[in-house]
Order: structure tokens, then sequence, then C-alpha cells
């Protein structure tokens, strides 16, 4: 039996050994072949590690637990006893319990790329203009409380006003109402605030504004009562013809349909009672002496209670960090409790804020019959909504074919969702430390929704974080004193951002920045239509091109013009019957 170990013969041997040197060449290059491929798999597990961690941090987007909703920023003074607001409403809690999904967030690729920008962003300057307006807009100054006529008696009779809506129709009521009353040569009486089952509020304009403020500085114009004569009381208006509704005079009419209509009714019975009164003055034509008064009444005779300007006074010193800041703007907002500034504080050394009114509430969302990605259950939930508070256009949705979602956004009649804001506000340039005051009331979707923004830019604030339980104790369950606040603390920022140019609120403040700013005070008003046409891209559009877009369209939006025909004096008070414009 041969061996099993026998060795091979000589011949093979030699060939063997001299195939020793080609098989280690083979091998050698066989691991050189090795060291690209593992180089780029390294490369590739590593920019897939990026993208992993990337897609894991925005779909905690939608996780309701991962953040509390709004954060303090460590250098902020912070009320004592304030806590931080989750905007968790009870229908939430609700929906978690019966097991609904939180609310979608959109955008999820754009808003990973704006993350990134914004931490790339940590080291470069801000763009110049980001806290600043045209320069031109300095030429314009606030000239309004200039008078160059004799009061008015009022002896054509009596105006009452019962003003309908929140805070903000309310005061456009009342402008308008001081208006007419000269028009007609007509005494005022106090105006009268209609309870609404939205606003829920039961506040009169002796709890919002200064009475005798304001009867004693609009005396020079129109005489202004407390109330009716007791002989006029005890008349049953309606009976004699004395009620006009929203119905009797058409929206924004002319001041010859009140020399026509109205001005008969109150020389045969000495009182006419405007109920509603929404909106019922046009802005042109109107004489300029007119405009002037409403002007007048709007900037300078509407000043709010003791009790809301001390508190208001409290948020503004808290959001610039304790900073003092006197200003015409501030004097008239906070009258007394406005902070004087020391000779030796430097200014530019304090923190700045950003202001943002969100107008994404259920109402607003309900309304607009828009689509914010929430799949059916949002469409389900919104339209019950809409059956319940909006029933005439349940029943239009009936009767007529009403536009579709994506058309309505195209042509940007959507209100802007969180999401949508944050990204306008990262490329505009806003660095991610900025401190921004949320204002509005409760959002849609509540913290979900919110998830976007306070990832993005953690120092978010509201009056609900900055003033304790006790400061804000008083006005519990008085919504129109609460935006009072709101107000006060968006008028005063270093900066404000609307979300919904048609917006009351939004319009209001612009309004006082631009009247009271003195060119400092920039307001952000998106194009919404121009917007959604870029958003629209968010599958295929890069960081840069978005950016650039959305920048050449907000510097669009911050030109310096006179106000156009037929638009709102208390939105554009740039023009000569408000403002007075210098040569330099």
């Amino acid at each position: 039996m041969p061996d099993a170990a026998a060795p091979p013969p000589l011949p093979l041997l030699g060939a063997a050994a001299a195939a020793l040197p080609r098989a280690r060449r083979r091998q050698q290059q066989h691991r050189r072949g090795w060291r690209r491929p593992r180089g780029l798999l390294a490369w590739g597990t590593l920019v897939a590690f990026f993208f992993v961690m990337n897609w894991w941090m925005f779909s905690r987007l939608q996780d309701p637990a991962a953040r509390p909703h709004f954060r303090l920023r460590r250098h902020l003074p912070r009320a004592p006893g304030a806590v931080n607001s989750s905007l968790l409403t009870l229908e939430e809690v609700a929906g978690v319990a019966k097991g609904k999904r939180p609310h979608r967030v959109m955008l999820t690729r754009l808003l990973s790329l704006a993350a990134h920008a914004l931490a790339e962003a940590e080291t470069r300057p801000e763009p110049n203009d980001l806290w600043k307006e045209p320069i031109n807009a300095t030429l314009w100054r606030p000239c309004s409380d200039q008078r160059d006529w004799e009061a008015s008696e009022g002896t054509n009779g009596y105006i009452m006003i019962s003003a309908n809506g929140g805070i903000n129709q309310q005061r456009v009521a009342i402008c308008n109402a001081v208006t007419i009353s000269r028009l007609l040569n007509a005494t005022l009486v106090v105006p009268k605030f209609l309870y609404s089952n939205v606003w829920l509020d039961k506040s009169q304009f002796g709890d919002i504004y200064q009475e005798d403020y304001f009867i004693n500085y609009l005396k020079s114009d129109i005489r202004i009562a407390k109330e009716l004569p007791v002989e006029l009381q005890s008349l049953d208006l309606e009976a004699i013809g004395s009620l006009v509704n929203d119905t009797d005079v058409m929206k924004e009419a002319k001041p010859s349909i009140y020399v026509k209509k109205i001005l008969p009714i109150l020389l045969r019975n000495r009182v006419v009672h405007f109920i509603g009164f929404g909106n019922r003055l046009s802005f042109d034509p109107i004489p300029s002496d007119l405009q002037r008064l409403r002007c007048r009444c709007n900037f300078h005779a509407l000043r709010f209670v003791h009790k809301i300007q001390e508190t208001g006074a409290l948020l503004v010193e808290r959001l610039h960090g304790h900073r003092p800041h006197l200003s015409p703007l501030n004097d008239n907002l906070l009258g007394k409790f406005a902070v004087k500034p020391a000779p030796s504080v430097n200014m530019s050394d304090s923190p700045k804020y950003l202001a943002v009114h969100l107008r994404f509430e259920i109402d607003m969302v309900a309304y607009s019959l828009c689509y914010f990605g929430g799949g059916k259950e949002e469409e389900d939930e919104l339209e019950v909504y809409r059956q319940i508070h909006f029933p005439v256009l349940t029943e239009l949705k009936k009767t007529t074919k009403l536009p579709s979602a994506s058309f309505l956004r195209s042509e940007g009649k959507c209100p802007l969702a969180p999401e949508e804001a944050v990204l306008m506000l990262a490329a505009i340039g806003f660095k991610r430390n900025t401190n921004i005051y949320v204002a509005g009331a409760e959002i849609y979707g509540g913290r979900h929704r919110m998830a976007a923004i306070s990832r993005l830019y953690p120092s978010l604030l509201t009056k609900e974080t900055l003033l304790s339980p006790s400061e804000l104790e008083p006005f519990r369950n008085f919504s129109s004193q609460l935006a009072a606040l709101d107000f006060i603390a968006c008028a005063a920022a270093d900066a404000f951002a609307m979300t919904d140019p048609g917006s009351q609120f939004s319009s209001l403040v612009q309004g006082y920045r631009m009247y009271y700013g003195g060119g400092d005070l920039p307001t952000i008003r998106p194009n919404k239509r121009r917007l959604a046409s870029i958003l629209v891209k968010n599958a295929t559009i890069e960081w840069n091109e978005f950016e650039t877009r959305v920048r050449k369209l907000i510097q669009q939006t911050k030109q310096v013009h006179e106000r156009p025909v037929a638009r709102s004096i208390f939105r554009h008070p740039r023009c000569p019957d408000c403002m007075c414009l210098t040569e330099h």
C-alpha cells in the first residue's frame, strides 16, 4: 500500500516552486484591488449614517414627547413660577386616548436641509438687512396728531355702536365710528362690544382702553358721551327704525352713503345704533381730514388700560433681556410703564427678538378648505368643525363646486402651517439661537404641529412662558385682553413676521410699527402665492436655490411705498393723510 504522504515527483515539485511567485503576485494584486472598494465602502457607510441620522431626527418631528414645545434661553429672564406651554389641548389628549395619530408635518425634506443650513450658518454673520427696513423708510414720520379744524359740536344726535368680532375688528369699528360721528356732526357714545361665541370674552371698552383718555384726546375733534341722555334711554330703537345692522350699510360704504341714508334717521330720531359695524367705511374716496382723524384715533387716542400696559411692559422687558427701551412706540403702548434707559446702557449689546404671528387656529384652517397632510382623519375632523361653526360653508359645498385644496394652495389662499413659516425664517437668515416670540391662539395640531419650529428654533417664547401664573391670572377667560398683550409684544419686537397678510391682527401690528418705527422696525410679509410656488418643489429643490428665491421674495415685500388706493390706512399709514414725508 503506498504511503499517503508520498512526495510528488521531482518535475512536479519544480513546477510548483516556479508557480509560487506568480501566486503571491496575484494575491497581492487581489489585496490591492480590495483596498479601493473598502475605502469607498467606508465613505458610503459614513454618508449613509448621516442620512439615517437625518431621517431619524426629522421622523421625531411627529413625536409629541420628543421635546417640550417651548424652551427659554438661559440668558433670558423668566417669570417666577412660569411654565413651558406645550399647547397640548384637551382634544389632543382625548384623541390620543382614542388612538388618534398625531398631526403630520409636511415638507420634511426641506426641513432637513434647513437644519443643516442653520448648523452651517452658526459661524457666518446674519444678512445685513435682516433687522432693518430700507433706508427710505426713515423719511416718513408720524403726524396725524396735527389738527386744523374746530371741534364738532355733535348737535345732530347720538351715534351708538355695538362692535362685533375680536379686539382687532373692534378697534377698526371704533375708529370708523369716530369718523362717522364727525361726518354727521353727531355725539359718539362710548362704544360697546358684542359678546361672541367664538371669542367668549365679556370685556367692554373700559376693560381694554383708557376711556377718559379716549374722550379727552378726541375732544378737539368730536364730542363723546359715556351714555345716552336719560330721555333717550327708554326709546325702543328697533321700533322707531334707529337700529342699523350690517345688511343696512354695505361693506366699505362711501361717506356719501351715511349722509344720504343715516343722517335723516339721526335728525328724525336723535339716535342711531349700529350693530356689528365691521369694515363699514371705505378707505377711498374719503376727505383727507376725515382720513387723518381715523389715523389719529387708531395711533393716538386708543391706549390700553394700566393693567394691560403694566403686564405688557413686563413682557417687553423680559423679551429684551431687561434692556431699557424708550421710544414713541413704547410710550404709546406702555405709557408710564415704559422703561426709561440709563445713560450708560449700550443698546447694541442687548438681545433682539423676532415676533411671529402664527394664524393657524382650527377655525382658520377649517374655513380655508385647504389640506395640511393629515389624510382622511384631518379632512373628517375639519369637516365636523365646519358643520358646527360654518354651516353656511357646509351647505355651499353641497350645492357648489368649490376650488380644490391644491388649487387654493397654488393661489396662496391657505394659511401657512408652522413648518412653512419656519422654512421662510430659516431661508431669510435668522440664526438658530434667535429668540422668537410666538403670538396667536391655540395652534391646530398643538405641539405635534409646532415640533418643526421648536426643533429648528429652540428659543421659542410666549406670554405663558414669560409671565408667571399669578401675572397672567387677571387675564384668564379674557381673550381680547390676552390678544392685547400679544399685540404689545409683536409691535415692540425688533422684527415681526406675519404668516397671513390678510389677518386683521397682523395688519394692525404692521401699521403700528410702520407709523412709530422710524424705519427701524421691519415687518416680514410673505407673498403666499409665490411662496407656494417655491414650496411645491420640496422634493427636488436644493437649499441654495430655495434660500435665494425666498430672500428675493421677502426683499420685494419690504420695499417702501405710499399707501395704494383703497388699501387700509390702519395697515398702510404711509400717506400724506396719516404721516409726513420729510426731504432727508
